[in-house]
């Protein structure tokens, strides 16, 4: 069983795009033209292009590409069930890719195409999403997978438990309101599991809702919570899976009249840290995803020049306070995102 690796993710503002370093799109779904002589290359297979946690990733991997001579190449799976596990064949079928690392919805389902792609003798990093049965831990579930790096997602949904005890305290009853990003999905699945276990037990909290908010924009959480306000007009917080759920509800709350509704999200992007210390937001499960994208690419540096695997690498473990962000402790964190 591999050890998992402890590594101090260090906050630091995400890296715009640099120049001379090819992150291209595979929106189409088929890689680039060749490469020059001697470059390796690299497919990076994203669960979306236009998801702004995971550009933050993939442009950080630009700045460790340059230092090491890698050439990226990157996928959109466009949150498409089934999409990474054809981009995977693709990846194999062109014989031109040295490793991959994926960030992929599809959980357990996308395991064969990559094993596939171990046999074939390219390296696997996984990337932000869990690729397996296990839910609690960073580290690589299939052996062969050079890396994991991510952030447990039950560990996820317990912190936005805590968070969300705090913004109960004093309440006789707190009615909450909870948005998943993508229900069904193994990432938000483990955080919803992760939330309830940790507010099992509080007789005052009540979740009184649930809905769905997407990744992409603030366009459909906004109209999730209008819709949740039909039912339920009266709730004191809401929980999300993500930062852009919550600059949503943000904004059919205001609409609604109820700026005093508590909001919790999950990232540490740049509303988020900017709203809890206004205290127009409440509190946020931290997250940083340029040093995710920068540990993803290293490791498989390391896998490919060294034939090294790095295990498990959970970039949130040793950052201030367990990762919880609130009004008290915001200054100690810095944006990796735009959210």
């Amino acid at each position: 069983m591999k050890t998992s690796t402890r590594r101090r993710a260090l906050a630091i503002t995400a890296v715009t795009a640099l120049s001379g370093i090819a992150l291209l799109s595979g929106c189409a779904g088929s890689p680039s033209a060749s490469s020059s002589e001697g470059e390796t290359e690299v497919a990076y297979l994203s669960s979306s292009s236009a998801n702004t946690w995971l550009s933050a990733s993939g442009k950080a991997m630009q700045e460790e590409a340059k230092k090491a001579g890698i050439k990226i190449t990157e996928f959109d799976a466009k949150f498409e069930p089934g999409k990474s596990v054809k981009q995977i064949q693709d990846v194999v079928a062109s014989k031109k890719y040295k490793g991959i690392i994926i960030a992929t919805s599809d959980g357990p389902g996308a395991i064969p195409a990559l094993q596939k792609a171990m046999d074939a003798g390219i390296k696997v990093v996984i990337l932000n999403q869990v690729v397996g049965e296990k839910l609690d831990t960073a580290d690589p579930q299939v052996p062969g997978f050079s890396a994991s790096v991510l952030a447990p997602p039950k560990g996820t949904g317990e912190r936005l438990g805590k968070l969300a005890l705090k913004a109960c305290d004093g309440l006789e009853e707190c009615k909450v309101v909870y948005m998943y990003g993508l229900k069904g999905t193994p990432f938000d699945t483990a955080v919803r599991d992760g939330f309830d276990s940790t507010i099992t037990g509080n007789s005052k909290i009540k979740v009184v809702a649930d809905t769905e908010g997407g990744f992409l924009g603030t366009a459909e959480p906004r109209k999730a919570v209008q819709d949740v306000l039909q039912s339920n007009p009266n709730f004191d917080v809401f929980v999300a899976a993500g930062d852009q759920q919550v600059r949503g509800a943000q904004l059919a709350l205001g609409d609604a009249g109820k700026p005093a509704v508590k909001t919790i999200g999950v990232g540490a992007s740049e509303p988020a840290l900017k709203g809890i210390s206004e205290g127009t937001w409440f509190g946020d499960v931290a997250g940083v995803p340029a040093d995710e994208g920068r540990a993803a690419l290293n490791a498989m540096v390391k896998a490919i020049k060294e034939n090294k695997d790095s295990g498990g690498i959970d970039v949130v473990d040793d950052l201030p306070d367990g990762g919880l962000i609130t009004k008290e402790n915001v200054a100690k964190f810095t944006a990796q995102w735009a959210g």
